[in-house]
């Protein structure tokens, strides 16, 4: 979790930074070209301002929500974040295992996917044993829940 918001810090101070430092700059020396009204350069840096704080607003929110999270409060015996799910493609026949993890730190191709990915969503709160049927961009898919390992698991 501490990298996660060690991350998402990271990137606030950076746009913190063009907001306070850089983009002042860009604007005054787009103000020099004159007028405002068909100056690309001003506009451009105006619309970029605005982008960036946005962005700043999204990250400390998004800094608090995962500042919330109480892994003492996670279940033990289903699946939530921090999990690590054995799962039985019931069509390819074959098993995939996958950790959830934020959306920061998903990384499909190594293994780690989101809590809010479609499979993610499907497999939170359920159990070992359990089917799942999954809606994903290439369509459904039926998997069954061969093995759990909790974030308290792993230790």
């Amino acid at each position: 979790m501490e990298a996660v918001k060690k991350k998402l810090q990271e990137e606030i101070e950076k746009l913190e930074y063009e907001l306070n430092f850089k983009l002042p700059k860009d604007i005054q020396h787009a103000r020099e070209f004159g007028d405002l009204k068909e100056n690309a350069e001003y506009k451009a840096a105006k619309e970029r301002q605005t982008m960036v704080q946005a962005r700043i607003s999204q990250l400390h929110q998004r800094l608090m929500e995962v500042d919330s999270i109480d892994i003492s409060k996670l279940p033990k015996d289903r699946i939530a974040y921090g999990s690590t799910v054995v799962l039985f493609d019931l069509e390819k026949e074959e098993k995939v295992t996958y950790k959830l993890v934020t959306s920061e730190e998903s990384d499909p191709e190594n293994g780690t996917i989101s809590t809010v990915s479609p499979i993610g969503q499907a497999l939170m709160g359920r159990e070992e044993g359990d089917e799942v049927k999954v809606k994903t961009p290439t369509g459904v898919r039926n998997f069954e829940i061969t093995r759990l390992t909790t974030i308290h698991d792993e230790g």
